[in-house]
């Protein structure tokens, strides 16, 4: 399951469950209407993958373009909130491959009690929650 939701800073995807290559499709294709209507040049997004099986290939394969859209759609600054081991090494592997390693923060949300908001402290405000 996804989930799309437009914020003050930009995006907020929200991933659940184990998504098959034909979900994912269906979710690049909305997120990149999503993006086109929004007419953001410059936007953060925030992507909530706590409940988030890790990704079989062909899904890995949807989200590394969807990523690709967005650094080039003018993403400044993202977030992913996790608390699956995999998953996060998972997402890491994906944000180098894809060039948004270096703006992109992994809050564990297992080990970190407010979660979202030091996420979007880092969205807004540019906190970073690795230098806390």
């Amino acid at each position: 399951m996804y989930k799309i939701e437009i914020k003050d800073y930009g995006f907020k995807f929200t991933f659940s469950g184990f998504i098959k290559e034909f979900e994912m499709q269906e979710y690049f294709d909305k997120a990149e209407k999503t993006l086109e209507d929004s007419g953001l040049t410059e936007y953060c997004v925030m992507v909530d993958n706590r409940d988030l099986k890790p990704l079989p290939p062909e899904s890995k394969a949807i989200i590394d373009k969807a990523q690709r859209m967005f650094k080039q759609g003018g993403l400044v600054r993202s977030v992913l909130l996790l608390n699956n081991p995999v998953t996060t090494l998972q997402f890491k592997r994906i944000a180098k491959e894809t060039g948004v390693y270096e703006y992109e923060r992994f809050i564990d949300a297992s080990q970190t009690e407010n979660f979202e908001e030091v996420g979007q402290a880092w969205l807004t405000d540019a906190i970073d929650p690795d230098q806390e």
